[in-house]
């Protein structure tokens, strides 16, 4: 398959990496929901969007130059631009320096296809909880809160709402308000914030919308992490995983631009066409007996993730898992993963034996 190639760039290639962590994202929730409930569920939302919150929203603002607006409209604004660089519909209305509305329009990105349905209400709150409400005390503002109008998981047709600066300071409680009485206006894109496009090209555009959905990922590892525990965390995220590599893995190879044959040769191809869209650097390895190795040098996913441990690798490692499963769930495979002064090195050996199992 041909890629849409922009100054030689492997957008397509991009596109399918944002797909393969956006749909994991998607199904690390979707698991814990229906395994675990909706408490712990909400608890694990609620959590990963207050670490994103907390480590993007500030230097966001400066990096989009918004720090200097009114603070409604300043917040609108980066969540806005933020999903919009995501590949997210989203809708931004200016009603006063002191109100400014946001809509996440359906389809819903967060929730694609008939994820929404599985959804619990109080699990979009506490995005809202989490992310939206908190913003007025980032910016050391507490009079800003953020009402919500409309939520797509309560078959409305967004989820809507708007930041409002109170005349007095809010109290935790009322940092987030519903108000499902209200309807927002309507979008005018000729009035909304926009990216320079000689900053923000189209190759620029689909590489930040890999590396937005990959955040989501990389903020849920070492959220679970520290709420659940190495070992359980490892267990839920490793099964999501592996769900989520059979259900993509068509998917993806024909966004990476390859025909990969069904026998060892053919995923290891794979594995290392998947890695170099990562953006790392894979090299893959023939043997006589008809069995493969990939090694790759770095490991895009985990930077920026101190909290690491070393049972999150088997974690990630159950998309590939489950990719082998759809390719050719005859196939073996071992992986392996260590850590140096320079990073990561992976390393997978593919053939119809059996094989050493995975060490990290």
């Amino acid at each position: 398959m041909k890629q849409d190639r922009t100054a030689d760039e492997p957008i397509d290639a991009w596109r399918a990496v944002a797909e393969w962590y956006h749909a994991y994202f998607t199904g690390i929730v979707l698991y814990v929901s229906s395994r675990h409930g909706t408490a712990s569920t909400a608890e694990l939302v609620y959590e990963i969007f207050c670490r994103q919150r907390r480590e993007r929203f500030l230097p966001g603002l400066q990096k989009l130059g918004l720090e200097k607006l009114p603070h409604a409209v300043a917040a609108a604004q980066y969540h806005y631009l933020s999903n919009h660089i995501g590949g997210v519909s989203v809708e931004y209305m200016y009603e006063s320096d002191r109100k400014a509305w946001i809509r996440y329009a359906a389809p819903r990105w967060i929730w694609a296809g008939t994820a929404l349905c599985g959804i619990a209400p109080e699990v979009s709150q506490a995005m809202l909880r989490g992310w939206h409400a908190q913003n007025g005390t980032m910016l050391g503002n507490p009079r800003l809160g953020f009402v919500c109008t409309k939520q797509t998981v309560d078959a409305q047709s967004g989820l809507e709402g708007y930041y409002y600066e109170y005349d007095r300071d809010l109290l935790p409680h009322e940092r987030l308000r519903f108000a499902r009485d209200e309807d927002a206006p309507d979008f005018d894109p000729a009035k909304a914030p926009r990216l320079p496009t000689d900053q923000w090209p189209s190759a620029r555009l689909a590489k930040a919308h890999r590396n937005y959905a990959m955040e989501y990922v990389r903020s849920a590892y070492p959220t679970a992490l520290q709420l659940w525990g190495p070992d359980e965390a490892a267990h839920r995220l490793q099964m999501a995983g592996r769900m989520i590599g059979m259900q993509l893995y068509h998917e993806v190879a024909r966004g990476l631009g390859g025909a990969y044959a069904p026998d060892a040769a053919g995923f290891a191809r794979f594995i290392a066409d998947l890695g170099t869209a990562h953006g790392d650097a894979c090299r893959v390895e023939s043997h006589p007996d008809g069995s493969c190795e990939v090694r790759q040098d770095g490991w895009a996913f985990m930077h920026g993730i101190g909290e690491y441990h070393p049972a999150l690798a088997g974690a990630w490692n159950g998309l590939i898992e489950g990719a082998l499963q759809a390719h050719n769930r005859r196939l073996q495979m071992a992986f392996d993963v260590r850590t140096n002064g320079q990073g990561y090195a992976l390393a997978w050996k593919i053939g119809n034996q059996a094989l050493q199992g995975t060490r990290s």
